[in-house]
Parts: structure tokens; C-alpha cells; sequence
């Protein structure tokens, strides 16, 4: 544990995603388990493929650029139905049967995800930042806030769909989180040998970018842990899929790649 020891702000963010919640997934409950000991706990959600399979039963056509959805006013209504909607209520509705006082909010409540519209991706906040008021209201209370990736343009003018793991760098960040865990469907920062590097320095992130062993998916989820990092989160990207990944991951005894 670090400095900040167990204190009301030592706050652990935990970043879910639905590719890792399989039939033998622990990580709702893990969740819950970390909560009951005590520790401050926020989940933040993502819920892509989600989106993506409700899209082409509705004929809305899903993009990508450099592992980011782009998203058209039209495809922002299915993106904001999915994720504060359902997915977030089972999410809610499983925290609460494992124990947990869960209390579901998108980024729109409150105000607490904010970003200028993309210029390149439609609908999209690309750079979030957050405003913390409402998630250190709902820790006070002592419920177990679990976001949903949609925020607030700006000027108030559109919600946005924003990235899950950008959503999770910047509210890590804003809460001065001890620790950003960082759930993913691999074991970890692979190499371009496919080896998990279990300790991930900037200057080998760096080369492994140039070299395009690091891309899609895992490139917002780095530059959000570095922004976490920054911040004075410890952050760790582990495999989700593995009964127990929270749990160990939150004692620094995961498996998983560490950034340095």
C-alpha cells in the first residue's frame, strides 16, 4: 500500500470491461470484497462490443480510429441506451446481490466527464477530464459509484460517447486514486513477440508504439494509466478473465503488466 495508506481518499478505480466478463469472471465480486475491506471503490465500465452488436441489429454502422469508436449522432443514442442503460443496471443490479452499495451514473450526471467534441470521431469526448464533486459525494455516503462512459460536451450542448479506459485515466486522476486497475481480455502489455511485459517503463512504450507491437485497443488504455500515473495512481493493466484479478491486483500480487 502506499502512503496514503486506508485513508476516505485512498480510492481504487477499477476499470471493467465487458470482454472480460465471462461465465467464470469474479470481478463484481471481487469488487465487492475490496469494498467490504474497507478501501473506497469506483468502477468505471466500458461495454463496446455491446454497442457494436446493437448497432448492426439497428443498421448503424461501427468505425474505429486508432482504437477509438467514431461516433455519428445517431450511433450516440444506441451508445447512450446500451451504457447507462442496461449495461449499467446489470452491473449495478450485480454489485448489489454481491454485497456491494452500488450506485450506477454516466458521465453526464453531475457534470463528472467532460470534453471538447471531437473534430475527427463525431460525438466523441477524446480528451475527458473530471469533475470529482458528485463520485466524492456518492464515497461519503458510502455507496460504490459505477460510471458509465458517456460524458457532457463543454458547452453543455450534446452528451459524448467517451472511451472507457480515458473515462477511467481522468477520474482516477481527479480523485487522486491510489491505485487504477485496469481489467483487459490479455495477460497483460504484450511485446512484439506476444511475451507480457510485466514492467512497462516509457521509453520501452515508446519503442513498442513506433514499432506497432502496441496498437488498437491498448493504446487509449496506456495513455489514460499514464495520465492516472501522473496523477499518483498506481496502475496496473491485468487480465480480467482470471478468477480473483481485482483482488490480487489491488495487494500488488496480480499478474499483469505494471507501469513504471
Amino acid at each position: 500500500m502506499t502512503s496514503r495508506g486506508a485513508s476516505a481518499d485512498a480510492a481504487v478505480v477499477v476499470k471493467i470491461g465487458g470482454s472480460t466478463m465471462g461465465s467464470g469472471d469474479t470481478s463484481l465480486a471481487d469488487c465487492a470484497a475490496l469494498r467490504a475491506t474497507g478501501r473506497q471503490v469506483v468502477v468505471v465500465h466500458g461495454g463496446g462490443a455491446a454497442v457494436t452488436d446493437w448497432q448492426a441489429r439497428l443498421g448503424v454502422e461501427a468505425e474505429w480510429v486508432d482504437g477509438l469508436r467514431t461516433t455519428t449522432a445517431e450511433a450516440l443514442e444506441v451508445v447512450t441506451a446500451v451504457l447507462c442503460g442496461s449495461i449499467n443496471k446489470n452491473l449495478v443490479r450485480g454489485l448489489r446481490a454481491a454485497g456491494a452499495p452500488a450506485a450506477g451514473i454516466s458521465g453526464v450526471d453531475g457534470g463528472t466527464i467532460r470534453s471538447p467534441k471531437s473534430a475527427r470521431l463525431g460525438y466523441v469526448g477524446e480528451a475527458p477530464c473530471c469533475d470529482p464533486s458528485l463520485l466524492h459525494a456518492l464515497l461519503a455516503a458510502g455507496q460504490m459509484p459505477v460510471v458509465a462512459p458517456v460524458g457532457i460536451a463543454e458547452d453543455g450542448s450534446t452528451a459524448l460517447n467517451v472511451n472507457a479506459d480515458s473515462a477511467a485515466g481522468a477520474i482516477a486522476a481527479a480523485l487522486r486514486a491510489e491505485q487504477l486497475i485496469m481489467l483487459t481480455d490479455v495477460a497483460g502489455v504484450l511485446d512484439g513477440d506476444g511475451c507480457l511485459i510485466e514492467r512497462l517503463d516509457g521509453g520501452t512504450e515508446r519503442r513498442l508504439r513506433e514499432s506497432d507491437a502496441i496498437a488498437g485497443g491498448m493504446l487509449p488504455k496506456l495513455a489514460a494509466g499514464r495520465a492516472a500515473q501522473c496523477a499518483g495512481a498506481a496502475v496496473r493493466i491485468v487480465d480480467g478473465r482470471i478468477a480473483g484479478a481485482v483482488q490480487a491486483a489491488a495487494a500488488g500480487g496480480a499478474a499483469g503488466t505494471v507501469l513504471i
